[in-house]
């Protein structure tokens, strides 16, 4: 998305009070423009590839296609989107599910107009979302994770957890871009994962990044 420009966002519920309600509290923050809104997980699909939004708060659990396989598609469609789960649902296996088909977070329905708003605008700067009582539950769901992280590996994730870039990165730590790139490399083989928000999220979960 453009610098400056609002967040533009795409909502999906099949529950009508659900949508209104959260329409309502994303239009009341500035910078974020609700662009569109679905009822099905088939319908988000079309939606998204039609409107091209910057992020997807998508329900998990819709009749027809539900929330997982409507974020695969998705993000088959449309790479430059995010997807951010937004569920009553609390399982172990719900939540690891929507991470490993590439959602950028996990936000539970409870959450305040103030944590629904930060998410969003975390989402789109490219940094990870999670209801912060949901990381023990996705750890205890991947299990025991592989080997540790050097600390320099975790300075790496801390700042890319903040949404700094490579560049940013290699700056902020002295260091050039493509040795930045090494320490993601080995981070992700580490990690079991395949790109950045998938390492925060998985040394967040395992307490790597505290």
């Amino acid at each position: 998305m453009a610098e400056g420009s609002p967040v533009r966002v795409l909502l999906a519920d099949d529950h009508p009070v659900v949508r209104e309600g959260l329409i309502a509290m994303l239009e009341s923050a500035d910078g974020i423009t609700v662009v569109g809104e679905a009822g099905s997980g088939e319908e988000a699909v079309v939606q998204a590839q039609a409107l091209r939004p910057d992020i997807i708060l998508l329900d998990l659990r819709m009749g027809g296609m539900d929330g997982v396989t409507a974020t695969e598609h998705i993000l088959r469609q449309s790479p430059g989107s995010r997807v951010v789960i937004v569920t009553t649902y609390e399982d172990d296996t719900d939540i690891l599910r929507a991470v490993e088909a590439g959602a950028a977070g996990y936000l539970l329905k409870g959450s305040s107009r103030r944590e629904l708003i930060d998410a969003v605008r975390s989402a789109a700067r490219g940094e990870t979302v999670l209801t912060p009582s949901l990381a023990g539950k996705l750890f205890r769901a991947r299990g025991a994770g592989p080997s540790p992280l050097s600390d320099r590996e975790c300075e790496v994730l801390r700042l890319v957890g903040q949404g700094l870039t490579n560049a940013e990165i290699g700056g902020a730590l002295f260091i050039s871009e493509a040795t930045v790139k090494t320490y993601l490399l080995r981070t992700f083989k580490k990690l079991g994962v395949s790109d950045r928000t998938a390492a925060v999220m998985a040394a967040l979960d395992r307490g790597l990044l505290s």
